[in-house]
């Protein structure tokens, strides 16, 4: 029984591979014998410069080090490693124990243990032990979170597809949503790059432009379909679009970052805008963003009751509402790049004509 469950155990070790540095070939050939004895794959060093190139190319679970070698000790191979890799497992061996290193040097460098050297092998064995319990619980871990990063990449595929599929929906309803969404998507996005945000605000920036107004799915087909302009009545029922649609997206944490376009892309900076009245600063900064972006299409879109309108008024209004509907700051940067980049814009018109 006790042989039985020993083979089990060097099979078990054969999946781990350690690496032994020492200037002296006689303990690498100690180690050698005592470590391929136990079941683990076993490779040697003499020279601690040749070890932190074969660390580099190699993969290893284990190092078993020497603190005092030539030309470089223990330490200074530690600090090389730990420039590329912050995974491998030490343990360094010292000639004696007035030699080893501060202990704020091992803190430093994250090496795991140490011992003296010794014509017995016990003390290393247990540490040995204990670190490759280490890594299996480390292994263990690694693959639970590729595992659930899996997973949660499948979720967030699957409820993106389910929000488009409602967009899709909304598209299908009111024909002036068709590409309008696109282009307060790209519009937006455009607008960001002027102001240097981040790629991953970008990202945000992009989605939420494409979801604004997937509320709209809320909003009866009479109202989205009518050809002459809207009544008061219908015109607060429109309003409902922002709630909607973030109440929409509220299910899923993975929207959680695009919600504030969605429910507040037509507040105003003056505090005159809905759902939330916000004002200022107020409003969330990727709102005011997809806001510019809303608004300039929505002037640059044909309507049933009317045509879309030329460039110059277009400008003109935002010059006439920076402070008031627009943060100003933003209207700025948008106005500079429909006066002098206005080609970027004309690409992103001919794409979803």
């Amino acid at each position: 029984m006790r042989k039985g469950l020993q083979n089990l155990e060097n099979n078990e070790n054969k999946n781990y591979k350690i690496i032994a540095v020492d200037d002296e070939e006689g303990i690498i050939d100690s180690l050698s014998i005592f470590l391929k004895r136990s079941g683990y794959e076993f490779v040697g060093a003499t020279d601690p410069e040749q070890a932190i190139e074969m660390v580099k190319n190699e993969h290893f679970d284990l190092m078993i080090l020497d603190f005092i070698m030539t030309p470089i000790h223990g330490d200074q191979v530690v600090e090389e490693i730990r420039k590329f890799n912050k995974e491998l497992y030490i343990l360094l061996l010292t000639g004696h124990k007035d030699l080893a290193p501060p202990l704020d040097t091992i803190r430093r460098l994250d090496i795991q243990g140490y011992c003296e050297k010794s014509d017995k092998f016990d003390q290393l064995l247990l540490l040995i032990e204990s670190g490759i319990k280490s890594i299996k619980q480390m292994n263990e871990i690694k693959k639970i979170n590729s595992e659930l990063a899996d997973t949660y990449e499948k979720l967030e595929k699957a409820y993106l597809e389910s929000v488009q599929t409602l967009r899709y929906t909304v598209e299908a309803k009111d024909a002036y949503t068709r590409g309008h969404s696109d282009r307060v998507s790209e519009y937006s996005v455009l607008l960001g790059k002027y102001l240097n945000l981040p790629e991953e605000t970008l990202n945000t920036l992009r989605i939420g432009g494409l979801f604004h107004d997937v509320g709209k799915i809320g909003v009866p087909d009479s109202i989205l379909q009518k050809e002459s302009k809207l009544t008061d009545d219908e015109y607060s029922e429109i309003k409902n679009h922002p709630s909607i649609g973030a109440h929409i997206l509220s299910t899923a944490t993975i929207f959680y970052d695009i919600i504030p376009i969605v429910k507040h892309h037509h507040e105003k900076y003056d505090g005159t805008g809905y759902p939330g009245r916000l004002q200022g600063e107020d409003i969330p900064y990727l709102a005011r963003i997809a806001a510019v972006a809303d608004s300039f299409d929505a002037m640059t879109s044909r309507r049933t009751y009317r045509d879309s309108l030329p460039m110059d008024v277009v400008i003109s209004e935002f010059k006439r509402c920076k402070g008031t509907q627009f943060d100003p700051k933003l209207a700025d940067v948008f106005l500079d790049i429909l006066e002098n980049h206005f080609d970027e814009i004309k690409a992103i018109q001919e794409k979803y004509k």
